[in-house]
């Protein structure tokens, strides 16, 4: 993780980040920052790239994800398990609900005993849509992940699974 060693210096954005604590505070452990900033910065950078197929489809990810939840679950989701599939809070899936509703995509249906409850499904339109670009968009996430090796990437992917595993549900006792 660190720049000495046999290892060649690392050149990415965090690795000059790192050097410049290191020259303000020598003794500093920068090994969280090292991984987490990576974290972030892939993260930012695949954000940037605005996922070239969905945005050809005049979707954004976060509208991919909810018909993503509501193709892969087969069944009509309230907003509420929409929230919790699509990990996004109540007010932002109901904008996007709206738009997707409005574009044709996405369905509601009241609830006959509960007039409060919604339950949403997709459209013929809409689950066409997923079908379509679904292995457009995985072709487009492989060319991006093309820079790592198929083992790299399976070992990425199972230290990510690792990290994420450690993290869900455990981040708020780090709050308190």
């Amino acid at each position: 993780m660190t720049d000495t060693g046999d290892q060649q210096p690392r050149t990415d954005t965090v690795a000059s980040v790192v050097r410049q604590w290191r020259a303000v505070h020598p003794a500093l452990n920068t090994g969280p920052m090292e991984v987490i900033g990576r974290i972030n910065r892939c993260a930012a950078l695949l954000q940037q790239a605005e996922d070239a197929p969905l945005r050809r489809a005049g979707l954004s990810r976060a509208e991919f994800d909810l018909l993503g939840a509501l193709r892969r679950t087969g069944h009509e989701l309230t907003p509420g398990e929409l929230a919790r599939e699509t990990f996004s809070s109540g007010a932002a899936v109901t904008k996007r609900v709206k738009q997707l509703t409005g574009r044709g995509l996405v369905e509601r249906r009241g609830d006959t005993r509960d007039r409060r409850v919604s339950h949403l499904r997709l459209t013929d339109a809409g689950r066409e849509l997923v079908d379509g670009i679904l292995p457009e968009q995985l072709a487009y996430e492989e060319a991006v992940l093309s820079v790592l090796t198929p083992a790299g990437q399976d070992e990425l992917s199972g230290l990510l699974a690792g990290l994420l595993d450690g993290l869900e549900g455990r981040l708020s006792a780090l709050r308190g």
